[in-house]
């Protein structure tokens, strides 16, 4: 079964309790299992909104195939209450599937590895907390592209 690497963030309403029901909830899906998290990063938006995230990220054991587990992701950020909107609007929760197994997909739902985290600090972060040596472009680590991004305090910074 295999492991994959997601990404979850927040901007909008009750950030944290989103994202550790998230969690809860993560667990609770058939054959998943929650096997590392990073820690809370507080992160600078892209795009128009102008609230700051809080994002996380963990390694994930399923069951279920890229498609079957996205359709959760998608499931459990409704139970959020985030309804479909605009690109980068603000929203109580974000799951984004950024690798399941090393599998490569282009599909019109899904892109496996997701294909813009080598150049977002907010998710190198903390995936480096968890997996540094994950290759998100296929040849340089996590951990060496953030470095080479070289993300300020006010970009991204980790919380309690």
């Amino acid at each position: 079964m295999p492991d994959c690497l997601l990404l979850l963030g927040a901007n909008l309403g009750r950030r944290r309790m989103n994202m550790n029901l998230a969690l809860l909830r993560l667990n609770r899906l058939r054959g998943g299992k929650i096997l590392a998290r990073s820690l809370v990063y507080n992160t600078a938006p892209v795009g128009p909104s102008h609230r700051r995230y809080l994002n996380l990220a963990v390694r994930y054991h399923t069951a279920l195939s890229p498609i079957g587990l996205m359709v959760e992701l998608k499931r459990l950020e409704a139970l959020a209450g985030r309804h479909p909107g605009r690109r980068w609007a603000a929203r109580p929760l974000d799951i984004d599937i950024l690798d399941y197994a090393g599998r490569r997909l282009k599909s019109r739902w899904l892109n496996l590895p997701h294909p813009d985290t080598a150049r977002r600090a907010f998710a190198l972060a903390p995936v480096c907390d968890i997996a540094p040596g994950w290759r998100p472009d296929g040849r340089t680590t996590a951990a060496r592209l953030l470095r080479h991004l070289h993300p300020t305090p006010a970009e991204v910074r980790s919380l309690p």
